[in-house]
């Protein structure tokens, strides 16, 4: 199971906003917002699948915890960081 961090840690590698997360993901961004900030990941299985799958289509891995270090997230090879337009 991904955790709260990586979902937020994922969604900065890529470079996307929590919209652009939302949009890709076929979610609300209140979800998105929400599920960020959780201390602990909640909610239906469908809606973490759905995030868990945009992220690693966009180019994400998640790392699970091991050997005395905790969960992780990591840029599939070759996937450059996505652009996001700068707020005025």
């Amino acid at each position: 199971m991904i955790t709260a961090a990586q979902v937020k840690a994922a969604r900065a590698l890529l470079g996307l906003s929590q919209g652009e997360l939302a949009e890709i993901a076929q979610l609300g961004i209140a979800t998105v917002k929400r599920i960020e900030i959780a201390s602990e990941l909640r909610g239906a299985a469908t809606t973490i699948w759905k995030i868990q799958t945009a992220l690693e289509k966009a180019g994400v891995e998640f790392l699970p915890a091991g050997k005395g270090a905790g969960p992780g997230v990591r840029l599939m090879q070759d996937t450059p960081p996505r652009k996001t337009a700068k707020k005025k």
